[in-house]
């Protein structure tokens, strides 16, 4: 079973919205800072970060930052991308997942999320390329254990196997996961990519039963989806997926900790910053609560 780190926000959020943490992706346009400030004023006491806005803004700065508005860091995305070939690039890999787990240290998260990589350039092996991914977990686990870091492999849905993820199941993830200490290694629920899964609810019971749950996100599918798939995540709500039922799935597997909304789509990043994390605010409480 996890559990969120208890914030201390400048203004007590209420019940509805003690467990919401806001992925700062999802309000793109928001600098660090705006960020910082929107979710205090929302009485939203958690967020979730990426590596490439907080190297801009400045690790140790965002540590500051964050800590002095009194907000928790639920995750961090993200590592992995494990699946070379080349030892050169191997090697490479391992270094950065280092330093993202260094980076995780310094933001004061537990969480490291991993997108494992798709298959390489004229590669059809998918067994193989996951494979890889258990060898370099096996160099990175006891890394970030030592740092109070946590790997979460998080699968993604099929038709990003090829180039982005050949991890493409809970299933898949659990049985890398389930080759080191639940303290290590575990999983991301995430609905966007596991709804279609009718196998879903099983494997989040298996993952809950090792304590291996590390993070749970939330958006919705929507259809038809854009050119580039990667920004089709959906705001709650307005697509297929049902939220109560993984929120139900994920409690009664003992899951207790932050429920991350994470939404890749430039139509919410296109509008007032404090209006989306409003909406979202609200559809979460709709929708998942």
């Amino acid at each position: 079973m996890t559990t969120a780190r208890t914030p201390a926000p400048t203004s007590t959020p209420t019940a509805s919205l003690a467990r919401l943490s806001i992925n700062q992706e999802t309000i793109k346009q928001w600098s660090l800072p705006e960020l910082a400030e929107g979710c205090v004023k929302a009485g939203i006491g958690q967020v979730g970060l990426w590596r490439a806005p907080i190297q801009a803004y400045g690790v140790e700065r965002t540590a500051r930052l964050l800590s002095d508005a009194g907000l928790t860091v639920t995750s961090l995305c993200r590592g992995g991308f494990l699946t070379a070939l080349d030892p050169a690039e191997q090697a490479r890999a391992l270094d950065d997942n280092r330093r993202a787990v260094d980076e995780a240290a310094a933001v004061a998260t537990d969480t490291l999320v991993l997108v494992s990589g798709g298959l390489p350039p004229g590669s059809r092996d998918l067994y193989g390329a996951r494979e890889r991914v258990a060898e370099a977990l096996a160099e990175l686990a006891p890394y970030a254990a030592e740092r109070g870091v946590r790997l979460a492999i998080e699968p993604l849905h099929p038709m990003f196997a090829s180039d982005r993820c050949v991890v493409s199941t809970l299933a898949q993830a659990l049985d890398l996961a389930e080759r080191f200490p639940a303290e290590q290694v575990g999983v991301v629920v995430d609905t966007y990519h596991l709804w279609w899964d009718d196998r879903a609810p099983a494997e989040i019971a298996r993952a809950g039963a090792g304590g291996r749950i590390h993070a749970f996100q939330l958006a919705d599918w929507i259809t038809p989806l854009p050119a580039g798939v990667l920004l089709g995540r959906g705001q709650l709500g307005d697509g297929s997926v049902d939220f109560r039922s993984f929120r139900t799935a994920v409690e009664a597997a003992g899951y207790d900790g932050p429920i991350e909304v994470e939404i890749f789509n430039e139509a919410l990043w296109a509008r007032d910053g404090a209006e989306v994390l409003a909406e979202v605010a609200a559809r979460y409480g709709q929708h998942a609560c």
